[in-house]
């Protein structure tokens, strides 16, 4: 894993502990500075990363990024696009 690779696996797991907390945070966490950084970090990805990672980061499928990186890929259910 690149480090573009690990800090776009620490954003997201960040925003899924962002989400878990919604139902009882208040404030209510401000999750868009972690969708830009996801975002910008996406577009930081050397040439040649894994096209399915790249399908989850494009298609906004976080957790299925967040499994991919955490070596869990086969954790990911198929989406209506018929990837999984």
């Amino acid at each position: 894993m690149n480090d573009v690779e690990k800090d776009l696996l620490n954003a997201l797991v960040e925003l899924e502990n962002a989400v878990k907390a919604m139902p009882t945070a208040n404030p209510k966490p401000n999750l868009l500075p972690i969708f830009s950084r996801i975002e910008e970090l996406t577009k930081q990805l050397p040439r040649g990363t894994d096209h399915n990672l790249l399908h989850y980061l494009h298609k906004k499928s976080y957790e299925k990024a967040r499994l991919h990186l955490q070596g869990r890929d086969v954790e990911n259910q198929a989406g209506n696009c018929g990837h999984v």
